[in-house]
């Protein structure tokens, strides 16, 4: 029987992560002594005694991390944006093809992808393989997410019961270098970096990302129907990803589409709204699921060679 390990299971990621694999009987996962749990040689031990480990750490302490089972067989997934765009590691998203599936059930280091960055992806890349979507295009993208995206810290604002509750939107990362946006450009397959405008909302979790597009700087001017009919057709079997109807009503709640759909769930679901000269893309996953949690046990899955959707709520 295989032996998991997460490590960093007390942060946001890594208690859901260990909440998807307790009681799980298809391998062994191994536990640190909570006393132990900054213990380099508790951990150095646990790590090296995992067949696939599960980094929930920051990205520093990752790359540590890997250089200690270096010399050994261990098997990792990167939670932490460390290694998402660099050689030798595979980017952890499953629905990007059957060759990206095979190359996640054989990788010895598996990328798991940003939350952000999984919702963009699915609804660009496709676009941009299919050539449908010029790489040179000038993609900007605008993502919606719940305060459990800024871990422990900003949790801690939002929900601290002494300071008068947040019930604003708040844009960050406003000098347009967030972290995620080297894995957009490099997996998407874009020439340029996006634009990219996260905004944070006042729930705990969640998350829209919404990308316009022009439809007469497509490859040719394709209609927002168009477009939402190849990515049903590219998505077609996929569990976990959901192509909805096309500017559906009984999808929205008075025209409103709310980022909570999808939350507690391993789904990622593409909306296409617009009309002959204009294309607008919604993807709305839950931030900690496929986004985050979810996405590692769905990567660990393929790893262990367990059917892909165990575990995790479609």
């Amino acid at each position: 029987m295989q032996k998991v390990f997460i490590d960093g299971q007390e942060g946001t990621t890594g208690l859901k992560i260990r909440e998807r694999l307790i009681g799980r009987t298809d391998f062994e996962l191994i536990e640190i002594d909570p006393l132990k749990r900054k213990d380099e040689s508790a951990r150095s031990d646990c790590l090296a005694a995992a067949n696939i480990a599960i980094l929930c750490l920051p990205d520093e302490a990752s790359r540590k991390a890997v250089e200690i089972v270096r010399d050994k067989t261990t098997r990792l997934i990167d939670t932490s944006t460390a290694h998402r765009v660099a050689p030798h590691w595979v980017y952890g998203l499953p629905e990007l093809g059957s060759s990206q599936r095979d190359a996640i059930r054989n990788a010895r280091f598996v990328a798991n992808p940003g939350c952000h960055s999984t919702a963009f992806i699915l609804g660009i890349y496709p676009l941009v393989k299919g050539g449908l979507l010029p790489k040179t295009y000038p993609v900007f993208a605008q993502s919606l997410t719940g305060y459990s995206g800024g871990g422990k810290k900003l949790i801690a604002k939002y929900e601290n019961s002494e300071q008068p509750k947040i019930f604003d939107m708040r844009p960050y990362a406003l000098g347009l270098m967030h972290k995620h946006v080297p894995e957009m450009q490099q997996v998407a397959g874009l020439d340029f970096p996006p634009g990219f405008l996260p905004v944070v909302g006042p729930f705990y979790n969640g998350m829209i990302v919404n990308t316009l597009l022009e439809a007469r700087a497509l490859a040719r001017p394709y209609t927002a129907r168009a477009v939402h009919e190849f990515l049903a057709t590219h998505y077609a079997g996929e569990s976990f990803v959901r192509v909805m109807p096309f500017e559906s009503e009984a999808h929205l709640d008075g025209g409103f589409l709310s980022p909570l759909g999808c939350n507690e769930t391993n789904r990622a679901e593409v909306f296409v709204f617009g009309h002959d000269s204009q294309i607008l893309i919604s993807v709305r996953l839950d931030n900690l699921g496929k986004g985050a949690s979810g996405a590692a046990v769905q990567n660990l899955n393929l790893m262990l060679g367990t059917p892909e959707s165990q575990g995790l709520v479609a």
